[in-house]
């Protein structure tokens, strides 16, 4: 009965983290130390946790593209490096200090608080933007280092996104809708990795999925419904909670 408790538990909370993941991001802050309170070994949480972020990125996928929301010109810009970063990202077995990476992060989130409050906001949004070679080129090594982020740890991922497509000129809504695209795409071979080393718990990876794919089903169309105002709010908010709980470790 206690287990049973658990799993619903952890559904629960893949509820709220699959909502947070669409709208802003850091969900997997909350599911990685529910996982391994639960009993996984860090490494095996991280590698079932992905299986909940690829199932919720397949809802999200296709709920962002009935809306017609995701971004078509610049897709293969951000997601094929993002891919080959992952894969790095997932075979890296580096010893970092933990606080100190948790102390980098928050910084980053800060940032993000920055670009959301006082930089494209204010901006007219087109439909598609022309990128030349040299945009191309720094958003492409962009997301390289972004792929290797989300393949080692995931956590955060979303602002990271968020950082960089809001500095070239996306609106909140092409942003979220481009960013669970670009996760979707090298998530599965970040998982791969994991799977091959054994470091996938599959019957919690499937009830963590239910809950995300939930909570990430109800997120997409909040976010094309109230649009980029409210998700700039709701972003710094999230940003802001999650800052300051890694900040103070």
């Amino acid at each position: 009965m206690e287990q049973v408790l658990k799993l619903i538990a952890l559904a629960m909370l893949g509820a709220v983290a699959g909502f947070l993941n669409i709208m802003a991001g850091g969900g997997s802050l909350l599911t990685l130390p529910f996982l391994i309170f639960l009993g996984l070994p860090p490494v095996m949480a991280n590698g079932t946790n992905r299986v909940a972020i690829l199932v919720q990125n397949v809802f999200a996928v296709a709920r962002f593209h009935q809306f017609q929301v995701i971004p078509k010109g610049i897709i293969l810009v951000v997601a094929g490096p993002a891919v080959f970063g992952a894969v790095l990202g997932a075979q890296i077995a580096v010893d970092i200090d933990e606080l100190l990476f948790k102390r980098l992060l928050a910084m980053i989130m800060v940032l993000v608080i920055a670009l959301t409050f006082f930089g494209p906001t204010h901006k007219e949004f087109k439909d598609e933007m022309v990128f030349g070679l040299r945009r191309k080129l720094i958003l492409g090594g962009a997301f390289f280092l972004i792929g290797i982020y989300g393949g080692f740890i995931q956590g955060g991922i979303g602002f990271l996104i968020i950082t960089a497509l809001t500095l070239v000129g996306y609106d909140l809504v092409k942003t979220n809708a481009l960013k669970v695209l670009v996760v979707l795409v090298f998530t599965p071979f970040a998982l791969a990795i994991f799977v091959a080393n054994g470091q996938v718990d599959w019957a919690m990876g499937m009830v963590l999925a239910v809950g995300n794919a939930t909570g990430a089903w109800l997120a997409t169309r909040v976010v094309v419904e109230k649009g980029h105002g409210f998700i700039r709010w709701f972003v710094m908010a999230a940003v802001a909670v999650f800052a300051v709980k890694l900040f103070l470790g």
